[in-house]
This record gives structure tokens, C-alpha cells and sequence, in this order.
């Protein structure tokens, strides 16, 4: 994973950590909204919340070249937080008592929103994550923390009933990184949809995230007694390039498959030619055709304002993100965040490019359709919309 220089942010954000930068149109700040933007832009997050903040800022030109909200304009105030839980605390206090934000966005991984959403709980702030999947989130933090994606339950539901049905695996060797929120939940909520639909687990293994040698995981896989058909890997992004490498290498030939972990540059670009056969749940297909007309719009205008093609779905998370926080503000009819976080609550139907956003009743994780992408002949394709027929409890 690339750590310095990411996906055309530029020297913006290769800020420090003391240092906050807008991403609004610099007017005073009487007109101006302030949305804070923590994200990970350095670090082993980097090729996730890079693009995620991209999609983000490109959000924010758009609603201030059409007149922004409520006739005020929207200044991203953006911190680098180095994926480092340290760091993350510490521009969680600058945010909200220094730049007194009314309303802040931020990060792709569950253990970083549970860095930061609990401090802004305390202070009745809401705060929005693009892509922390984690389904506890708003149960662990608290009423002002919300989900504009879907929850890991949901992807893991999908890509079980992906494999049974798609790929026709009754068989899975489960192996998981035992280090994060993310993916050992993920692992969790994967086995019990497999399960639930009839197929069987016939092995498992653990890793840690940073790991570089799988000698041992891929020794105890080939040596299990009963052959899977299909192995799902619950990986972070800096890992799964290099796992998929080892286990092709190891002459390890099943599809792999996991979740929107594997949404990053890094599938390809470290696994090579091993990524072939490898599937993955995800928020949306970003492609110029073969997804839908607000993703291809998208994907134009992204590649006209940074010179790169979006790296993966967290582009249009970070977009819709913005999009779904302007909203709410303009329904507030306020900066106070007790009223955004209501107006937030109440979202229903918020036509994001990832998918309509409904919070349903008392819960702050909308209900979307899981996108599944498979590599094939070494590109991404397409393989599946898939809305699980049953869902693991979070």
C-alpha cells in the first residue's frame, strides 16, 4: 500500500497532523460550513480513505459551485490522522474544540471510527463514516454516529449466498486476520450466513495484520482433511495483495474470496496475475460503462479533477457522505448539531451514487445492495448485485 503522495491528493494531503486544511471556497467563515474530515491518508488505510476523501472534496466543489447550503458555503476541514489510534483521539479534540465543527465525516475502517466516535459522542456531535462497516458502530458509540454504508453483516451475507450459489462452493476454509474489528467480525458474520444456507466450514486459521510470510496458515490448509471449494479470507487492504500472491504461489488454486477490504489498488498491483479468480462484496462497480449512469458520471468527473481513474468504491462513499451531510444541514435549516443529527435520523430515500440511503426506524445503518466483483484475465468484472435473503444479527 502506498503510504506518501496518494492517488493524486497531492500536497494537500500530505498535511501533518497539526495542520487542518479546507477544502471549501476560503470565504469568511460567517459563510461558511465547517464538516470535519479525518481520514487516514497515510498508513496502512491509506488506499481506502485516500480516495474516500477525494470523492469527498469533489462533493463539496459541486455543492458550492450550485450555491451551497442554505446560501452558505462548505469548507472540509481535513486532517491527516496517519491511521494511527493516537493521532486519531488527538484531531478528534482539534476538531471539536478548536475548529468547533457541527458535524464531521470520516474513515473506511471500524477501529478508527471507534478511535474518534465516542469523543464526539460526548460532545453531541454527529459524525458520519463513508466506510466503517462495522454494524455495532451505532450501538458501540452512541445516537450521533452514523453508517452511510452497508453494514458487515450485510456484505458477508451476500458473499455467502455469492458462493453457494454463484460459484457453487458448499465447502469454505475460513481464514481471518484475528486483529481488527472489521475482519474478525466480518469472518463471524460470514460463517453463520454460510452455515445458514447449508454450507459447512471445514476449516480455519487466524493471521495478524502486517504479517509477511502465510508458510504457516497454507501449510495447515493443504494438510486439512477435507478439500473446500472455496476459501473466504477476511482481510484488511495491506494484506491482501501479498496473501493471494503466497497462496497461488503455494499452488493453492480455489477462488478466494472476501470483502470490500480487497476494494483497493493493492489487489492487483501486489497480487498480479494471482488475483485471477478472486471475488470480493463491495459498495459499487466503478467502471466508465457496465454500472450506472450516476457511476459513470462520476467516474468521469473524478478522473477530470484528480487525473486518475476512482481507485476503488470509497470514492463514492466519500461523495455520497458529503452529499448525505449537506442534506441534512439543509433540512436542519441549522448548524446546530443537535439538529443535523436529527435531520440525519430521519433521511429517508438520499439518492446516493452507492445506492438510496434510508435509516429504517431507530437504526443508523442504511439497507443497501451488495456490489460483488470478481477478477478476471486480470482486470475487475462485474459477478453479482446481490440483496441477501437473510441477514446475521450484529
Amino acid at each position: 500500500m502506498k503510504r506518501t503522495g496518494l492517488f493524486g491528493c497531492g500536497a494537500l494531503l500530505a498535511a501533518s497532523f497539526g495542520l487542518a486544511l479546507t477544502a471549501g471556497s476560503g470565504v469568511a467563515e460567517a459563510d461558511s460550513i465547517k464538516i470535519g474530515a479525518p481520514f487516514n491518508v497515510t498508513g496502512s488505510l491509506s488506499s481506502l480513505d485516500a480516495p474516500a476523501l477525494n470523492g469527498a472534496k469533489l462533493k463539496a466543489k459541486e455543492i458550492n459551485a450550485a450555491g451551497g447550503i442554505n446560501g452558505k458555503t462548505i469548507d472540509l476541514v481535513v486532517y491527516d490522522t496517519k491511521t494511527d489510534p493516537t493521532v486519531i483521539a488527538s484531531v478528534a479534540s482539534q476538531l471539536l474544540n478548536s475548529d468547533k465543527v457541527p458535524v464531521a465525516m470520516g474513515f473506511t475502517d471500524s477501529d478508527s471510527a471507534l478511535a474518534l466516535g465516542p469523543i464526539f459522542q460526548q460532545a453531541g456531535v454527529p459524525f458520519v463514516t463513508p466506510g466503517a462497516t462495522s454494524p455495532k458502530l451505532p450501538e458501540q458509540v452512541g445516537t450521533d454516529m452514523f453508517l452511510a454504508c452497508f453494514g458487515d453483516n450485510v456484505q458477508a451475507a451476500a458473499g455467502a449466498e455469492f458462493v453457494l450459489n454463484k460459484l457453487n462452493g458448499k465447502n469454505v476454509y475460513l481464514l481471518r486476520d484475528n486483529s481488527t474489528e472489521y475482519t474478525t467480525l466480518l469472518a463471524k458474520y460470514f460463517d453463520e450466513a454460510f452455515t445458514k444456507g447449508g454450507g459447512a466450514i471445514v476449516g480455519r486459521d487466524d493471521y495478524k495484520s502486517g504479517d509477511k510470510s502465510f508458510t504457516a496458515q497454507i501449510t495447515k490448509l493443504k494438510a486439512s482433511a477435507q478439500k473446500p471449494d472455496v476459501l473466504y479470507i477476511a482481510a484488511m487492504p495491506d494484506d491482501i495483495g501479498l496473501v493471494v500472491k503466497q497462496m497461488r504461489q503455494a499452488g493453492v488454486t480455489q477462488p478466494i474470496v472476501g470483502g470490500d477490504g480487497y476494494d483497493t489498488p493493492l489487489l492487483l498491483s501486489v497480487g498480479g496475475k494471482a488475483a485471477n479468480d478472486v471475488y470480493y462484496s463491495t459498495h459499487a462497480f466503478m467502471a466508465p460503462t457496465g454500472s450506472t449512469d450516476a457511476i459513470a458520471k462520476f467516474y468521469t468527473d473524478y478522473k477530470a479533477a484528480y487525473g486518475t481513474e476512482p481507485e476503488n468504491a470509497f470514492a463514492a462513499l466519500g461523495y455520497d457522505t458529503v452529499g448525505l451531510i449537506a442534506d441534512a444541514i439543509k433540512r436542519a435549516g441549522s448548524e446546530d448539531p443537535a439538529k443535523i443529527r436529527d435531520a440525519l435520523a430521519a433521511t429517508k430515500g438520499y439518492p446516493g451514487i452507492t445506492g438510496s440511503i434510508t435509516y429504517p426506524g431507530d437504526s443508523r445503518v442504511p439497507q443497501k445492495t451488495v456490489t460483488m466483483i470478481g477478477v478476471k484475465g486480470d482486470h475487475l468484472t462485474l459477478g453479482a448485485e446481490v440483496t441477501p435473503s437473510w441477514l446475521p444479527a450484529p
